[in-house]
C-alpha cells in the first residue's frame, strides 16, 4: 500500500555536467511522477524564444543598391555575401542594444569571421567564411548589429533603418538545440521517480548556463501574474496588505531583477537592497544615484516594469509604509 502524502517530494539533487564551453547537460531529481516533464518542458521552451542574442540587421555596401547586386572583384554575389553573413555571430561587449561596425577590405583576400571582429563586438565564429576577394578587389561596408529574442524578419525591420541599407532577417536566439531527458530514480523503494536531464547547447553568445538561468528568471516573471490579488474598492489595512503579492515583490532583493553588473554595483554601492526601495523613489531621485548611466536606467525601470511597477506610477501610502515596515522588522 502506498503511503499517503499530503505534499509532494521537494527534488534535492541537482547537478551540472559541462560537456564544453557551449554545451552542458542540467540535472535535477526526483520528481514525482509527471511532475518532470511539467517543469522541463515549458522551460525548453523559454530556452528557445527567450534567450536574449545578437545579429546583423541591416546591411551598407559601397557600390551595391539591393541584395541582388554584385561587387567587382568579390566571388561571391550580394546574395550569397548576406547568407554568410547571417552565419556569423556577433557579440556586443558594451552595454549597448545596437552598434554599426564599419569595414574596409582590399584583395587578395579571404575574408572570414576573425576579420570582423572590432573595438566592442567580438565574434564568436572566426572561422566562418564571409567572401574571397581577388587581387584588384576593394569592399567597404557598414553592419547593424542589435540585441533582441528570437526570429525578426526583414520586412518588420525594413522602415527602421537607415537609407542605404538593406535590411537583414535577424537569428537573435544563441541557444541552438534545447532537449531533455526523462529518466526513472529509486527513491525509499519506489522506482516510479524522475530525473530530468537537459542539454543545452549555444552558439557561443552566451553560456549554457547563463541561457539556463535566464530561461528561469523569464518563466518566473511570467508565472508572477497568477500571484496578483483583485482590487477590492475597500481601503487595504497594512494587515491586509502584508499579505499581498505585492508586497511580497517590494521585498524581493535585486539580485533577482537579473540586471546586469553595470547596473547591479550602482545600486549596491547606493546601499539599494530591495525592489521596493526602487520603487518608491522619484524618477529623478532615481536618476540621481551615483553613476547610474542612461542605459542602466533604462534596464532597471524595465525590469521594475515587469514586476508590475511603471516608474512613471506611484504605489499607495498602504503599500509603501507596509513596506518599510516589513524592512524595519
Amino acid at each position: 500500500m502506498k503511503k499517503i502524502k499530503t505534499t509532494p517530494y521537494i527534488p534535492q539533487e541537482f547537478s551540472v555536467e559541462q560537456l564544453s564551453a557551449t554545451e552542458a547537460n542540467i540535472i535535477a531529481f526526483p520528481f514525482e511522477t509527471g511532475f518532470a516533464v511539467s517543469l522541463a518542458h515549458p522551460l525548453r521552451r523559454f530556452l528557445l524564444s527567450s534567450s536574449k542574442g545578437y545579429a546583423p540587421i541591416g546591411i551598407s555596401i559601397e557600390g551595391a543598391t539591393h541584395e541582388f547586386d554584385s561587387i567587382r572583384g568579390m566571388l561571391e554575389d550580394i546574395s550569397e555575401f548576406i547568407i554568410n553573413l547571417k552565419s556569423i555571430r556577433f557579440k556586443i561587449t558594451s552595454d549597448a542594444d545596437e552598434v554599426v561596425v564599419n569595414y574596409s577590405f582590399t584583395g587578395p583576400k579571404e575574408i572570414k569571421g576573425s576579420d570582423l571582429i572590432a573595438e566592442g563586438v567580438e565574434v564568436v565564429t572566426p572561422d566562418a567564411f564571409l567572401a574571397t576577394l581577388n587581387e584588384d578587389a576593394t569592399l567597404n561596408f557598414s553592419v547593424i548589429i542589435h540585441q533582441g529574442l528570437g526570429y525578426v524578419p526583414s520586412e518588420d525591420i525594413r522602415d527602421e533603418l537607415p537609407t542605404g541599407y538593406i535590411a537583414l532577417d535577424a537569428f537573435f536566439t544563441p541557444v541552438k538545440k534545447a532537449t531533455y531527458a526523462i529518466e526513472n530514480v529509486l527513491v525509499e523503494d519506489n522506482p516510479e521517480f524522475e530525473k530530468v536531464i537537459m542539454n543545452i547547447v549555444t552558439d557561443g553568445q552566451i553560456s549554457p548556463i547563463d541561457a539556463f538561468h535566464d530561461a528561469l528568471n523569464i518563466m518566473h516573471q511570467q508565472m508572477a501574474v497568477f500571484n496578483s490579488e483583485i482590487t477590492v474598492s475597500a481601503p487595504q489595512t497594512i494587515e491586509r496588505i502584508e499579505e499581498t503579492a505585492e508586497l511580497k515583490k517590494l521585498v524581493m532583493k535585486i539580485d533577482e531583477l537579473g540586471l546586469s553588473a553595470r547596473s547591479f554595483n550602482c545600486l549596491d554601492r547606493s546601499g539599494i537592497v530591495y525592489i521596493g526601495q526602487i520603487v518608491i523613489m522619484s524618477e529623478n531621485d532615481l536618476k540621481n544615484v551615483k553613476n547610474l548611466g542612461k542605459k542602466s536606467l533604462e534596464e532597471i525601470t524595465e525590469k521594475i516594469a515587469e514586476y508590475g511597477f511603471p516608474i512613471t506610477e506611484t504605489i499607495s501610502d498602504e503599500l509603501s509604509h507596509a513596506f518599510k515596515k516589513k524592512i524595519e522588522n
